[in-house]
């Protein structure tokens, strides 16, 4: 099963992680004191940069006589989108800009462009989510209700169709995640089953109504008798935008390496193990200034989920220090390159496609979970006896080097 002991799967003591818990609260406090106008002025560019990005692409489209134009007009658009959604309405919503009192640039008021209600998401997405991240019972962005991601969750026939559902999910990303929001909002006010007409369904209407009036009736018709391509090119930016928003989000959750946590083990979790189940949980990719300004800085997925309110721009610094830490306590720092951690996570949907019982692995040693059952082994214990283990990340060495050799 998923771990149930996160002190010693990590192999440390618990004076260990409170030590470790003091120096990313001292990261964190530093990052904000030192907060100001360079930071104020990055974000309001780049508000500025999308909404200029957003207006050229319009303009191509309003004017399109061939199709070169309408690829860059198309190409534009998604951009925007991309910039927009990646990193300035998840940023944003996170409260990462709070801190400048700007009611513009706010968590209470920022709208984005994407058919699901702000207010739904970050309930869904901000409490649920980064409160129990992994947590297998608790955290419904383990698959988003659709994919099996780990064996902890049992394997239904409908698991057999993952393949396919995971295509279908990848071009249609935003509608899974309103879907998948509005039904956290309406657990958690209580709604009926089936009540239409709930405050969550009329907000969620209202937003869907806005979101797809303005792409395919308005700015179509805006376009006169350019209507089709304004169209066809709002309905491609949209889906360019939802596959690479899908393909950020699922690199950073579900390669190897991301661990899974038992609801016993989050149960008695201290402030501090809070930080360690972050680092454990997630993935990042590498990335340069433009990818990562494209992932709304997502590639740093690991520092995103110890700091979910600082702001992105500040977060490649901050994995200089993060991985420093792991260094020193001997953790993990799961990272690789974007089309390999896709790889891993995409292995992952196939894979648990599949019954149980065409699986050779377990809940306690598989590559998209496992837990601290896989380190009672005499080869573990020797190895630290030996001094070649010191911790978990020289152990996990120590545990790939022996499947090599088989």
């Amino acid at each position: 099963m998923a771990i149930t002991d996160i002190k010693e799967f990590a192999h440390l003591t618990a004076s260990d992680i409170e030590a470790l818990g003091d120096e990313l609260d001292s990261i964190r406090r530093e990052v904000e004191s030192s907060l100001g106008v360079d930071d104020a002025r990055y974000i309001r560019r780049t508000i500025q940069f999308q909404r200029v990005l957003e207006l050229l692409g319009r303009a191509a489209l309003w004017r399109v006589d061939d199709r070169t134009t309408w690829a860059a007009g198309t190409a534009l658009l998604s951009l925007a989108k991309i910039v927009e959604n990646m990193e300035l309405g998840h940023n944003v919503m996170h409260g990462q800009w709070d801190w400048m009192n700007d009611p513009e640039i706010h968590s209470v008021g920022w709208e984005w462009d994407q058919l699901g209600p702000s207010e739904h998401w970050k309930r869904a997405h901000n409490y649920s989510h980064h409160t129990y991240t992994n947590v297998v019972g608790m955290d419904d962005d383990i698959g988003f209700g659709v994919l099996r991601m780990t064996r902890d969750v049992p394997w239904r026939p409908v698991n057999l169709l993952q393949p396919v559902a995971n295509i279908v999910l990848a071009l249609t990303f935003e509608w899974g995640i309103a879907i998948h929001d509005r039904t956290f909002a309406e657990e958690l006010e209580g709604v009926r089953p089936g009540k239409l007409d709930s405050q969550t369904n009329r907000d969620f209407a209202r937003k869907m109504i806005r979101q797809l009036g303005k792409d395919f009736v308005l700015f179509p018709a805006l376009s006169g008798r350019r209507w089709r391509r304004t169209l066809t090119a709002n309905l491609s930016a949209n889906v360019i935008r939802n596959i690479w928003a899908y393909l950020v989000i699922f690199c950073g959750h579900f390669p190897d390496g991301a661990e899974k946590f038992t609801v016993a083990e989050y149960e008695r979790e201290t402030r501090h193990e809070w930080y360690l189940r972050q680092m454990l949980g997630s993935a990042n990719f590498r990335s340069g200034r433009v990818m990562g300004f494209l992932s709304g800085n997502l590639s740093y997925q690991i520092e995103h989920h110890l700091f979910p309110d600082l702001p992105s721009n500040r977060l490649p610094e901050v994995a200089k220090r993060v991985r420093a830490l792991c260094e020193k306590y001997d953790l993990p720092y799961t990272t690789g390159s974007l089309a390999g951690q896709y790889v891993k996570a995409l292995r992952t949907i196939h894979t648990l496609a599949l019954p149980d019982r065409y699986l050779r692995a377990t809940s306690d040693d598989a590559r998209e979970t496992s837990s601290e059952r896989k380190f009672r082994t005499p080869l573990v214990r020797r190895a630290i006896e030996e001094g070649r283990a010191r911790g978990l990340a020289s152990s996990l060495e120590v545990l790939r080097q022996a499947r090599r050799r088989k």
